[in-house]
């Protein structure tokens, strides 16, 4: 959602809902100054790379690079929509699952404490609220190889597509509270997820061996 103010402006009302504020500034990263949105996005792929770590294949972070054998085949030959992809590898399919899960876990969550730290701080749509850009730069890298090329790019298109707001994004911004909040960027992280999606089956990302 596109941010007001910040709260240095806001008239804050009634007792602060620390554990509300807490997730919905992503633990403070929200505070940091200049472009909060953008250090919420990088929170998000951050999660996503410790997920993939500690819930399959690659085991750590050396993994994640293109030049890496193992993630070359399991994630570059095998994949949702990339020829030669297999919809029922497991090494694929317990990534997937547990990335839905964790957004709507943390979609639901996002919307309570994105209203609440809304409400305290009087201001539609508070800057330092960077729950949404986690939620949706989520949805951005769910079923995306693992490799830090798809990082970096569900990177851009996300934030591209959350400052640009095409249809229905701008118009979910009217939602009220934090389902507002969240759900504009949950359609940007979408749009993000889909042109992905495109760009890997037509060959534009290519994972392989960096020539």
């Amino acid at each position: 959602m596109t941010p007001t103010t910040d709260s240095a402006t806001a008239p804050q009302t009634g007792k602060k809902p620390r554990l509300a504020y807490a997730i919905a500034t992503a633990f403070g990263v929200g505070n940091l100054p200049k472009a909060p949105g953008t250090y919420g996005s990088l929170v998000g792929v951050l999660t996503i790379v410790l997920c993939a770590i500690f819930f399959l294949r690659p085991t750590s972070l050396a993994g994640l690079s293109p030049l890496h054998v193992l993630s070359d085949a399991r994630f570059m030959d095998k994949h949702f929509l990339v020829p030669g992809s297999d919809i029922y590898d497991t090494v694929l399919w317990l990534p997937i699952f547990s990335a839905v899960t964790l957004f709507v876990i943390l979609g639901g969550i996002g919307v309570w404490s994105a209203s609440k730290t809304a409400q305290y701080s009087g201001i539609k749509d508070p800057q330092f609220v960077v729950i949404d850009e986690v939620a949706g730069q989520l949805v951005a890298l769910i079923a995306v190889p693992l490799a830090w090329k798809s990082f970096l790019a569900g990177f851009i298109l996300f934030r591209a597509f959350d400052i640009v707001k095409p249809p229905p994004v701008r118009q979910l911004e009217a939602l009220p509270e934090g389902t507002g909040i969240v759900l504009d960027d949950v359609a940007a992280g979408l749009y993000a997820l889909g042109t992905m999606h495109l760009l890997l089956h037509f060959g534009t990302i290519r994972l392989g061996l960096l020539r």
